[in-house]
């Protein structure tokens, strides 16, 4: 019998009723990955910052006001937020396209989870109302590609016993982890 890859165990254990994956990937998993996999790290293990701070609620204001007459909110398994506009299409709203990959890694996520768990196939919009900006995003096979290589990434970092090296990037004296990356 052939052994499962890292992706297609990840993918029975999300599909089979009774069986759960040791690690259950969220959106927010997929933009810690491709920011910073020190926050990864922190956040897998229980070491989480203020929810509180006036960027995540400019994030929460901006993501709640926006499209709010277009788009419905959906939980998928107490972990997974869509947002579903009235065409179908799966929005992800963010403040900023700062830091784009991230964002557009996120979608694709869900793109991939909504197709390879439940067979449903959608396409998505990455919107960014302040800055007018809005891109439909499709699941290729490069997306496929690199959506499978972050999540075999992922579940790398999150099974680690000690967070990855310090790699000091640009947007780190914003970061809400910095006083723990630093000390």
């Amino acid at each position: 019998m052939t052994e499962l890859s890292t992706v297609d165990r990840y993918i029975r254990d999300e599909r089979e009723p009774g069986r759960e994956p040791e690690t259950r990937i969220t959106g927010l998993m997929i933009q810690y990955y491709h920011v910073c996999q020190r926050e990864l790290w922190f956040m897998a293990h229980g070491i989480d910052i203020d929810r509180e701070t006036t960027n995540i609620q400019r994030g929460t204001h901006v993501d709640e006001t926006s499209y709010q007459d277009s788009r419905q909110s959906f939980m998928i398994d107490n972990r997974i937020q869509l947002d579903v506009l009235e065409s179908g299409d799966i929005m992800e709203v963010k403040v900023s396209s700062t830091l784009e990959k991230p964002a557009r890694m996120q979608l694709l996520f869900y793109l991939w989870f909504l197709d390879n768990i439940y067979d449903v196939d959608k396409d998505g919009v990455l919107a960014y109302p302040t800055e007018r900006k809005r891109e439909t995003i499709q699941l290729d096979a490069a997306n496929i590609e690199a959506v499978e290589s972050t999540i075999r990434g992922i579940l790398d970092v999150v099974n680690r016993d000690a967070p990855p090296e310090l790699d000091k990037k640009p947007y780190c004296d914003s970061c809400l982890y910095q006083d723990i990356c630093w000390m």
